[in-house]
């Protein structure tokens, strides 16, 4: 049934096919095709347009016009189906931005494990920079979220068993990159999704204290309250509060 509804609209002028706008969009409404991105199906796009702000072009907006309804149930079957397993990467675009879940190893599978490998990696999706998470990810649903400075697993050597068990994780630099561009993605996250907690781990220099901030100012903007903690790690990886 056609409504009238938001929806993506994409210029193809403008589009040169760089595939970014792809692994922003978790319903998987938007595919390269023939050098140029195209919605696959009105159904598939919810009109969040979670994807907007990943075109480098400024190709993609939204609009409201007639459309097929959403559909979720059509979405989980598309996501689940061969055509969408199957699609390949963009040629420009960047395999380390295709949304993935991992199964977490089993009593078993760790009893089994050789001994040189015994911390399994604790991770349950990808990508994990903030940059590259998008706000409708599947896995962002009922998180406890982890956000850390990127020179945090580095120098804290249990980081998989202490901190990212059982935690989504995002990471990334306050110093090198935009920090507004941080606040605007967790005020999508804390807007679409329900948070169960946030840990952010920073380390003990001054370029990483104000990451615990942008998480705060985008709960503020967001008008949701979440439990947060904040954890200091020492260059030498001891905790240090």
């Amino acid at each position: 049934m056609k409504i009238t509804r938001k929806i993506i609209e994409i210029d193809e002028e403008r589009c040169d096919g760089c595939g970014d706008c792809v692994p922003s969009c978790a319903e998987g409404a938007i595919k390269i095709i023939d050098g140029k991105a195209k919605v696959v199906k009105d159904q598939y796009c919810d009109g969040l347009g979670a994807c907007l702000g990943e075109c480098p072009q400024d190709a993609l907006k939204l609009v409201e016009r007639e459309a097929e309804a959403f559909d979720e149930e059509a979405v989980e079957a598309y996501l689940k189906s061969e055509e969408h397993k199957e699609a390949a990467p963009s040629s420009c675009g960047c395999p380390s931005e295709q949304l993935a879940t991992f199964p977490q190893a089993g009593a078993c599978q760790t009893a089994n494990t050789p001994a040189r490998m015994n911390s399994a990696s604790a991770l349950g999706h990808w990508p994990v920079q903030i940059r590259l998470v998008p706000p409708t990810a599947p896995f962002l649903k009922e998180a406890d979220l982890l956000v850390t400075a990127d020179c945090v697993p580095v120098a804290y050597a249990a980081f998989h068993e202490d901190f990212l068990k059982d935690k989504v994780v995002m990471m990334g630099c306050p110093k090198f990159d935009d920090k507004e561009s941080y606040v605007e993605k967790f005020t999508q996250i804390f807007a679409a999704n329900t948070i169960n907690s946030i840990t952010v781990l920073i380390m003990e220099v001054p370029c990483c204290s104000g990451l615990p901030g942008i998480v705060t100012r985008a709960m503020e903007l967001a008008g949701n309250e979440i439990p947060l903690s904040t954890t200091v790690i020492t260059p030498r990886g001891e905790i240090l509060r």
